[in-house]
């Protein structure tokens, strides 16, 4: 598929040709997002991470350890860890920490040093990493064992006790890599840590299902109800996901539903009205949340060498997000401005 890049429109009118969605290096849907994984069998036993953040308030109860796995097959314009996207690790550059040295210059054997970088020509090999002194340059996506990365998690046990809190398994789309996270499911609750899975639900049923009863909270993402504009703006189709989340929804008991509001994209009120009566009766669904567009992943966009397509976009108003939200509360859903619980 070529790749091209523009500006994002809000989606007035839809064109079938997908050739333009935001950075996707690989063919729309899972089936090309998994085409470019077969480096793993390689690896040891294992999965690749991209961050472990502690003392997280946004990702279910309590305070929790967010352990975010790399790799997605989504490519949403507004995702505020664009880092996350690709199942390869990837350079990111910090140009002010840069001190000009040259090092980086001397190793870099596309001749891509100091000025910036080039997705389609960097070669990967990570030597411009080793050779700066200072962190200007480094790599997002480290290779890791379940233990590795239980053991950042189990450092703070206390505060999940003392909180209700735990561990959360986030992405990128964690079931894109569903041995790595059924691992680090398993050795959680044979630890005694409280599980938390953060999902778009664009996976096979069957592995969705296989984890289920291993995780006692599951974050699912909805983007919109329109399948023209999730799929233009995604690059998933919407259909797996809705079914997903009600065969989830039949077996599974704890479900929070969240919702980015992204002004013209995932704000139309018809969508959000089949959306809360579709969630209304499905009986897993616990709560809804809102979660307000915001910029804070366009300076990462630039780090990654990447354009951002939203500059103009600009976050939702306090009173648009409680007239959206009160779409959900007629419902009857227990809906939430925020991802904080």
């Amino acid at each position: 598929m070529p790749k091209t890049r523009r500006s994002v429109d809000a989606p007035q009118a839809l064109s079938p040709n997908l050739t333009y969605l935001p950075y996707l290096t690989h063919p729309p849907g899972l089936a090309g997002f998994l085409h470019q994984a077969p480096f793993v069998a390689s690896m040891p036993p294992g999965g690749r991470v991209f961050n472990i953040q502690r003392f997280a308030v946004h990702d279910g109860p309590g305070l929790r350890t967010t352990v975010f796995l790399k790799g997605c097959p989504a490519s949403c314009p507004w995702c505020h860890n664009p880092e996350s996207q690709s199942p390869y690790p990837e350079l990111i550059r910090s140009p002010e920490r840069c001190v000009e040295c040259g090092s980086c210059v001397e190793v870099c054997p596309e001749g891509l040093c100091p000025d910036g970088m080039d997705p389609e020509r960097c070669a990967g090999c990570f030597e411009c990493v080793e050779a700066c002194p200072t962190g200007a340059r480094r790599m997002v996506g480290e290779w890791v064992t379940v233990d590795d990365a239980l053991a950042d998690v189990e450092s703070d046990r206390v505060f999940y006790e003392t909180s209700a809190g735990g561990v959360t398994f986030s992405g990128g789309e964690p079931l894109s890599q569903p041995r790595f996270l059924q691992s680090l499911l398993q050795e959680s609750r044979s630890r005694g840590l409280s599980t938390c899975v953060d999902t778009c639900g664009f996976a096979p049923r069957r592995t969705l299902l296989g984890i289920a009863p291993l995780v006692d909270l599951f974050l699912y993402d909805l983007k919109t109800m329109d399948e023209e504009r999730h799929l233009a703006y995604t690059g998933m189709a919407l259909s797996p996901i809705l079914g997903n989340l009600a065969a989830l929804a039949a077996v599974h008991d704890n479900i929070w539903i969240r919702i980015p509001i992204v002004p013209g994209f995932t704000d139309d009120e018809a969508a959000l009205e089949r959306a809360a009566e579709m969630l209304a009766g499905m009986r897993g669904v616990r709560r809804v949340s809102l979660l307000p567009y915001h910029r804070q992943g366009s300076a990462k966009f630039a780090r990654l060498g990447r354009e951002y397509l939203l500059p103009d976009v600009m976050p939702p108003g306090a009173d648009r997000m409680e007239a959206l939200a009160e779409i959900f509360r007629r419902r009857g859903l227990d809906t939430h401005i925020g991802g904080e619980a």
